[in-house]
């Protein structure tokens, strides 16, 4: 399977190398280069080792969004995303390593600031903003269903209380990949971390005392010997505190929930909405960090052939290997006499969309500017869903129209079902797990 794993990665490798100069990571005054992680959506319809030819991507009424097709051959990659090191808005001398937004901060956010621009991150949030825009074509054109090659409208008979009630779904013949150019950060990538050390020998601990064991995600990548646990995102020691997690345990609970977000999960059938398989180069590889983070054999094994109402399953991915490198990784730039700094541009793309992004908000802009929302953010993307429920009309999505905010949307009777699940795997297997509340975004002054 490597052979796929290698066309994958070289799908997304592809797209970045066409980006936008400025969303790539810049030379140094010593013409060194820094390096940067990616994350990519790839798709394929149909056989993936035997289908040729492009994919066609329709234009949405009244934008100016520039659709283009990747490719040649059976895969499209319809999300990419980069990310960087922070800078620490009080101290710019140093890199702060955080590349979340602080918990102090999230009520400041007002929807229009990320919580979380690691690359993977970045990737899925752009992955559903796609969707959402699919929508919106399915929605101005009912008499084209066939034009989108990725979503569809679903009959009537596919709607219940099983299978769930909303309108769109991915096709049938559609996988979704998910490439990585390093391992995702927490449980799936603690032996990297180890190896990497002068001396990995662990360090003495009392099991008692770890903040798992109150009810609280370890932090970062402090105590790496314990393993199998949900862990926040890593940073520097002297950081601000963040409730954002791992990406190992974001991936974990998508496994559950599909990779759809809280507004696309209103309006497409998450049963056809599950990573297939997850691309890691192989020295980014390890197979029981892996196995450990989201297989049946490892924390997830009582989910194994799990169904939960709605249309949401169990649905572990594949981990692939690829042994195509990243141009921009730090394994490609290093070198006995170059250690590369992280970038700090972090990008984002779709065939519809290129970004920059700092802080998470869009580059140029200060970091809580309502004008410097990214078209990732809760408010752009509340925006666009708005504009897909009124083309709809299904009283369901009128009703979801009159909710006041953000919190209420997720506890919405239309993302009931999501909830059960993120609640039942929450409370057992990705235990520890502390919900980054508080981003209070208006949604009746954001339509």
């Amino acid at each position: 399977m490597e052979e796929l794993g290698d066309r994958v990665a070289d799908t997304v490798h592809a797209v970045f190398d066409g980006l936008h100069p400025k969303l790539k990571p810049a030379k140094s005054t010593e013409g060194l280069v820094s390096w940067v992680p990616i994350s990519g959506i790839v798709v394929s319809q149909g056989d993936v080792m035997k289908r040729k030819g492009r994919t066609k991507i329709p234009p949405i009424k009244q934008t100016n969004w520039e659709c283009r097709s990747d490719g040649g051959n059976s895969l499209t990659c319809l999300a990419l995303g980069s990310e960087y090191s922070v800078l620490n808005v009080s101290r710019f001398r140093y890199l702060s390593g955080m590349k979340c937004l602080p918990r102090a901060k999230i009520p400041q956010a007002a929807g229009c600031v990320l919580h979380d621009w690691h690359a993977e991150i970045i990737a899925m949030r752009a992955f559903n903003r796609f969707l959402l825009e699919e929508c919106l074509f399915l929605a101005q054109n009912p008499g084209q269903a066939e034009s989108s090659a990725f979503i569809r409208p679903r009959e009537t008979f596919e709607l219940s209380e099983t299978t769930g009630f909303q309108p769109f779904t991915i096709r049938e013949d559609v996988k979704i990949y998910m490439y990585c150019s390093e391992a995702p950060c927490g449980d799936a990538s603690m032996e990297l971390v180890m190896q990497a050390q002068d001396d990995p020998t662990p360090w003495p601990i009392d099991p008692l005392s770890l903040e798992s064991k109150s009810g609280k995600a370890l932090k970062g990548r402090s105590h790496f010997s314990v393993l199998g646990i949900v862990r926040r995102k890593p940073s520097r020691p002297d950081c601000p505190a963040t409730l954002s997690k791992s990406c190992s345990d974001k991936l974990a609970l998508k496994q559950c929930t599909s990779i759809l977000g809280s507004l696309a999960s209103t309006l497409i059938s998450p049963s056809n909405a599950y990573i297939d398989s997850l691309v890691l180069p192989r020295p980014a590889y390890n197979k029981v960090a892996c196995d450990r983070a989201f297989g049946t054999s490892g924390r997830l094994k009582l989910f194994a052939d799990k169904i939960w109402r709605g249309g949401h399953r169990f649905s572990p991915f594949q981990v692939m290997t690829t042994q195509r490198e990243f141009c921009s990784s730090r394994r490609s730039l290093s070198s006995p006499s170059h250690k590369p700094k992280a970038s700090n541009i972090s990008a984002v793309y779709t065939p519809r969309l290129q970004e920059s992004l700092i802080n998470g908000v869009l580059q140029g802009r200060k970091q809580f500017d309502p004008r410097g929302g990214s078209a990732l953010c809760n408010s752009r993307l509340w925006k666009l869903y708005s504009q897909v429920a009124n083309e709809i009309g299904l009283p369901s999505l009128q009703r979801m129209l009159r909710l006041k905010s953000y919190q209420q949307l997720k506890l919405s009777e239309q993302l009931r079902s999501r909830l059960e699940v993120k609640e039942e795997v929450r409370n057992t297997a990705l235990q520890g797990w502390v919900p980054n509340d508080g981003d209070h975004l208006d949604l009746v002054l954001n339509q």
